[in-house]
């Protein structure tokens, strides 16, 4: 009786890692524990931070605006909208709405963000100075409608020079299997 329940399982095992490998769900095992940590405006890097938090097995948490961007306030062709006046200043900290994140439980901390004017969001400073990052490994994310993400993540190691910064890796376009694949050679590496 015992032997056929052990059959039993280890048939059930396999075969529930079988359906969730045709669903197209691949998660990590790793010793390494992963924090997703995203702002997103438009709902896009929303998306790419929520696969990279199934992949890994990652805590996802939102950077979420003290006040919400409009449509109005994102618009770049206007030099006096909210996130045009942010970005042409260095020293803007826009505040941020909830509770801080867990960071101490976790050794790599996945950083996504839409590019503005080649750089990372002022609130993603914000959120950075928000917590101890020191000790954790920083894995850059972006999605753009035009920019690439070399010059946001050479400003945000310029400015935090102390903490440890991975090469960070523009998902536009990317399908789900390809973030996949590279949360998991992120993970491995660590």
């Amino acid at each position: 009786m015992n032997k056929m329940m052990l059959t039993m399982a280890a048939v059930m095992t396999v075969s529930a890692a079988a359906c969730a490998q045709n669903r197209g769900e691949k998660r990590m095992q790793t010793d390494n524990k992963a924090l997703v940590v995203y702002f997103s405006a438009t709902g896009t890097t929303a998306r790419a931070a929520r696969t990279i938090a199934e992949a890994t097995g990652g805590t996802l948490y939102e950077i979420v605006p003290q006040q919400a961007y409009t449509s109005d306030d994102l618009d770049w062709r206007n030099r006096q909208s909210r996130s045009s006046v942010e970005m042409n200043d260095p020293q803007a900290r826009p505040a941020l709405k909830g509770t801080k994140a867990d960071v101490a439980a976790c050794d790599v901390i996945f950083i996504g963000y839409p590019v503005w004017w080649n750089q990372a969001p002022r609130i993603v400073n914000t959120f950075i100075e928000s917590h101890d990052l020191k000790g954790k490994t920083l894995v850059p994310f972006a999605t753009s409608g035009g920019s690439g993400i070399s010059g946001s993540v050479k400003a945000l190691r310029e400015t935090y020079p102390d903490l440890k910064w991975q090469e960070g890796k523009l998902l536009n376009g990317a399908n789900r299997n390809a973030i996949q694949n590279w949360a998991h050679d992120v993970m491995k590496k660590q």
